[in-house]
């Protein structure tokens, strides 16, 4: 697993508990901020999934290169 999936995720936690804080503290910034963090750890998850993605298909593009006729 992309170290990007685990930070991805860890920010869209951060990102929840910020904008749940806001929500009960009535602080309007916080929900932004927790918005915008949720929405940043999403983007940075889905870059890692699209690296471990490249990363299986060229192992098994390797392993077929390597297959004898």
């Amino acid at each position: 697993m992309d170290k990007d999936r685990i930070e991805g995720a860890a920010k869209q936690a951060k990102g929840a508990i910020k904008e749940a804080a806001g929500k009960v503290t009535g602080d309007a910034k916080w929900k932004i901020e927790g918005k915008a963090d949720k929405l940043e750890g999403k983007a940075q998850n889905a870059v890692g999934a699209a690296k471990d993605k490249l990363r299986e298909t060229h192992e098994e593009a390797k392993k077929e290169w390597k297959k004898p006729d």
